[in-house]
């Protein structure tokens, strides 16, 4: 009897010494995780444009010219797309000027006519011939209207990708933003994307300008007054047409 009650005590410690183990093991397994999401949160700057910051980059600009089967040439549209896309490229053109065409498909004669206007138009424009190369290609899907496709590299500038979500928003031990009054993680995405697609040169983002040569002219006019003592404000005519109409006083 004594020796059944020693062995059963002996069984209990195991048990309890075992399902200690596992109870410290799960604690320790999840202070790993919460440390590990506090660290991946910690890693994100508290500024929106550290977080989505805009970077200036090199992308192709493209145009897609829709061709018939029979009828060859641009239309009106076709012509004055092609012609801003070919003003452009002087101005912001970092690589030649490729063009696909099609090949081997039912409106092929009539994409080689269109094909020479563009070149007509770019040349027009002033693209040199060495700036405009002509790539052939086969059409994968038959469905699709086969067309040319116009692109050319430039630089530009982007952001994101918005809508990544690394955190909930609700009241949650691992938001901080939520406890403590921080900004989500894609707060201010959108505007940095925006901003990023609506600027005309990205090199603007980087550094300001240079300055521009002041308006001699009107500056000559502003210090002769200042030298005669006459006041170098402008007198517009037209001031007293703001002003409220006295009829019926």
């Amino acid at each position: 009897m004594t020796q059944t009650t020693s062995t059963t005590s002996v069984d209990r410690r195991k048990g309890l010494g075992l399902a200690g183990a596992l109870i410290g093991l799960a604690v320790t397994l999840g202070a790993c995780q919460h440390t590990e999401d506090s660290l991946a949160y910690v890693r994100a700057p508290d500024d929106y444009r550290q977080r989505h910051p805009i970077a200036v980059t090199e992308a192709d600009r493209s145009i897609v010219v829709f061709v018939g089967r029979t009828r060859g040439g641009l239309t009106a549209d076709q012509r004055a797309e092609v012609m801003g896309m070919a003003t452009d490229w002087m101005r912001e053109g970092t690589g030649a000027v490729t063009i696909d065409v099609p090949v081997d498909t039912p409106n092929a004669h009539a994409a080689q006519e269109s094909l020479r206007e563009i070149q007509a138009t770019f040349a027009a424009a002033g693209v040199p011939p060495r700036g405009v190369q002509v790539r052939k290609y086969h059409p994968q899907d038959p469905r699709l209207l086969p067309a040319i496709r116009v692109n050319y590299p430039k630089i530009t500038a982007v952001a994101g990708p918005c809508g990544l979500w690394p955190e909930d928003l609700g009241p949650t031990i691992h938001n901080r933003s939520y406890s403590e009054n921080q900004q989500y993680y894609n707060f201010g995405c959108a505007t940095q994307r925006n901003l990023a697609a609506m600027v005309e040169d990205p090199a603007d983002i980087v550094q300001p300008r240079a300055e521009t040569p002041a308006y001699t002219p009107r500056r000559n006019i502003a210090f002769d007054k200042y030298r005669k003592g006459i006041s170098t404000t402008t007198i517009y005519p037209e001031a007293d047409k703001a002003k409220l109409s006295d009829t019926g006083k």
